[in-house]
């Protein structure tokens, strides 16, 4: 490794994936490795935090073992160690924090503290070297459906927010509802391409004077209403056409809202980023509405939309440079608000 490069140990066990990652120079990913508990979690149908941190206790040493070894590298060669501190699961944070916090004070490293969502957003400077601030991000994950603008790197303005449920936490829900089961999001997406996605006309809600923000629980409540009807008239229910007709919904407010946003702010890159940024739905009509209006669109892989420990190095990069660091007292914050720090 050359003594000028930048290399960052990154942790993430936020939530039910324990990941580590090597980045270079904040663009380039050496390693990235990533223990799901997806399996284990489906058996409950969700998340169980507490089963989760012991997860994480299990798997992190090995995790970050093999990072540095993918990426052909020991601790003698990282210049700092960044970790996720919030927002996420309480148990399973603190696994994270620990780990990096030990590694760095054993090896006299800067600690930086990463926002998960931040790590999100920065996941489109992976793949994207032309990508710069500022730009308007569609942030949509199980935990979080933001508006942010991008002014430079670090710095971010919340325009949008969601006043009830995320967008990933309606499709794990009506996953549920409709016999899908967990994961939502990817069974929605998939049922959805054998449906129909205008069979059910389920509302778009808009919130009064404030355009940007989105609520979800209406249109959730609004579906579990049709299934209840239905079932009571004794009608068969159609699973591909309640997941397009959903999908479709969530889809063309989280579009509209972002095309709008962009138009005001007078930006012409508009990027996605969390878990339901993979949505080939969500993807397609974005891309359509954004050249209509001669905007450029980014995503990240879907490897990088879902938790990673790749996206967090990234943001710590840029985070390292400003000269930010993390004492001995960095701990986990569960709902740490984006920008804060």
């Amino acid at each position: 490794m050359e003594s000028k490069d930048t290399l960052i140990l990154a942790i993430d066990s936020s939530c039910d994936e324990t990941a580590a990652a090597v980045v270079r120079n904040g663009r380039e990913v050496l390693s990235n490795v990533i223990s799901s508990q997806i399996d284990l979690h489906t058996l409950f149908g969700g998340v169980v935090p507490e089963l989760a941190s012991r997860k994480h206790i299990e798997k992190i040493n090995q995790v970050i073992a093999r990072a540095l070894a993918d990426a052909g590298a020991t601790l003698d060669d990282i210049t700092a160690v960044a970790v996720t501190y919030g927002p996420g699961l309480v148990g399973a944070l603190l696994v994270g924090v620990a780990e990096a916090k030990a590694i760095a004070w054993a090896r006299k490293l800067p600690l930086i503290g990463v926002h998960h969502i931040e790590g999100h957003i920065c996941a489109n400077f992976i793949e994207h070297p032309e990508l710069e601030p500022p730009f308007l991000c569609l942030v949509v994950s199980g935990g979080h459906t933001h508006l942010v603008m991008m002014k430079d790197y670090g710095k971010l303005d919340i325009i949008g927010r969601t006043r009830d449920d995320a967008a990933g936490e309606a499709f794990d829900k009506v996953a549920r509802a409709i016999g899908l089961g967990y994961p939502g999001g990817p069974k929605i997406d998939r049922a959805a391409r054998e449906g129909n996605p205008h069979a059910i006309e389920f509302p778009r809600a808009h919130i009064e004077g404030s355009p940007y923000d989105f609520s979800f629980s209406g249109l959730k409540s609004a579906v579990l209403n049709y299934l209840n009807h239905e079932r009571m008239m004794g009608r068969e229910v159609c699973q591909a056409d309640v997941a397009a007709s959903f999908q479709n919904a969530v889809v063309e407010v989280l579009v509209s809202h972002a095309v709008e946003a962009a138009a005001q702010y007078g930006v012409d890159q508009v990027v996605m980023a969390g878990g339901v940024a993979a949505n080939s739905a969500l993807r397609e009509k974005l891309k359509s509405a954004c050249a209509s209006r001669g905007y450029r669109v980014y995503y990240p892989s879907p490897v990088f939309c879902t938790d990673n420990a790749a996206m967090i190095g990234v943001a710590a990069y840029y985070e390292y440079q400003k000269g930010a660091r993390a004492g001995w007292d960095l701990n986990a914050v569960p709902n740490l608000k984006l920008g804060e720090r």
